[in-house]
């Protein structure tokens, strides 16, 4: 089954975005992440099976694994355990879904790169620094960091995200809260990154969320699945180059071969290109959390991951 978008009865939709819809369940909220697909800002007619299930099960799994780092929104992803009157949904939300607490998010997207990649390369290239943090030169394509660097960025509602310096930061969100966010950020980032290496997976950058629920500082939204992070499979990196991703990049090569010039509306998909991007979205969470959905709906732990 295929979800494009999700409708609720009975249930107040607060949000909406290009893969999550959002819903008021008494005091907390209820994430469903659907199978849609955006790529250069358009969110695609096409669905991609199994990737929503693939992102809350990442989530729930990196959420669980991180909790005595830095707390986090998730009550919990157990369909049986949701309120009742989510009971006459629960196939649809199986696997897709989280209960969540309520938190106000910081209007900051916090970013970890450990690899020379993507617009970060790009702008090396041309200055030698990463968001005004100067590297080494010499450095070349996909190249490890010396160490992680902290390149935060603004939340845009539209279009693209815009990277600021931590004393913009600073003027957000305030001092001390950004020293706490770097350094949950850079550390969660350096133990999610080893641990993923002896999964056969690098993880070239992520960004993260945080919020505050009581004035006390949580991580939430996604938390390093493909769509928020730059997955590399180790077996196939190449120094110089840019390594096949984990992620929807199969379909933005896709659409750059095919010439469209990324307006509205945007073209219908092959089944050889959602197939094709499905088995990478699948992959990354076999690999790294040993857990393999069933082609019947729900999803089986192969071992531990852990």
């Amino acid at each position: 089954m295929v979800v494009i978008q999700t409708e609720l009865e009975g249930l107040k939709r607060v949000g909406s975005g290009k893969v999550r819809d959002i819903y008021q369940v008494g005091e907390n909220l209820l994430i469903v992440a659907t199978d849609r697909l955006s790529a250069f800002d358009v969110v695609l007619p096409d669905g991609i099976p199994d990737k929503g299930r693939v992102l809350n099960l990442l989530s729930v799994f990196w959420f669980e694994r991180f909790k005595k780092v830095v707390p986090n929104h998730l009550i919990t992803a157990e369909v049986k355990e949701f309120p009742s009157l989510l009971a006459r949904y629960q196939d649809l939300l199986q696997d897709r879904a989280m209960l969540v607490r309520k938190a106000q998010p910081l209007p900051v997207e916090c970013v970890v790169r450990g690899y020379l990649a993507g617009s970060a390369w790009d702008e090396y290239q041309r200055i030698g620094a990463v968001c005004g943090i100067k590297l080494p030169g010499g450095l070349q394509q996909a190249e490890k960091l010396p160490e992680p660097v902290f390149t935060p960025s603004t939340k845009a509602q539209s279009g693209h995200d815009e990277n600021i310096t931590e004393a913009e930061m600073a003027s957000l969100i305030g001092e001390e809260l950004t020293r706490r966010v770097k350094r949950l950020s850079l550390e969660i980032y350096t133990q999610a990154a080893e641990y993923a290496r002896t999964r056969g997976i690098i993880i070239a950058d992520t960004k993260f969320e945080f919020g505050l629920i009581d004035k006390e500082l949580v991580l939430i939204d996604e938390l390093l699945t493909p769509d928020s992070s730059r997955f590399w499979s180790e077996q196939d990196y190449r120094l110089g180059s840019s390594p096949p991703s984990f992620d929807k990049q199969f379909v933005r090569d896709y659409l750059i071969a095919l010439g469209w010039n990324r307006q509205p509306p945007a073209p219908r998909l092959p089944m050889e290109v959602i197939s094709g991007t499905t088995a990478r979205y699948r992959e990354a969470l076999r690999l790294l959390t040993g857990t393999q959905l069933r082609d019947t709906g729900g999803a089986q732990s192969l071992d531990s991951g852990r």
